[in-house]
């Protein structure tokens, strides 16, 4: 939820938009019942991750580890 939460600190959800998609993952029971998500949260989601270059973790190759 703290992703969520920047999400909202950033502007890139409305206030409507958080608290739809905060009540809709609180209740969702199983990561399958998150993907019945309504298609407009799903936009404004995907929007918001983009923007705020959620997957760039992804991306990134392993760090190494210094082991002496």
């Amino acid at each position: 939820m703290k992703t969520l939460d920047e999400m909202l600190d950033r502007r890139l959800l409305s206030g409507e938009q958080h608290a739809e998609i905060r009540r809709w993952i609180a209740a969702a029971r199983t990561p399958e019942a998150i993907l019945q998500m309504p298609p407009p949260l799903w936009r404004a989601l995907a929007l918001a991750s983009v923007l705020m270059n959620v997957d760039a973790d992804l991306l990134q190759p392993p760090l190494l580890e210094h082991r002496p």
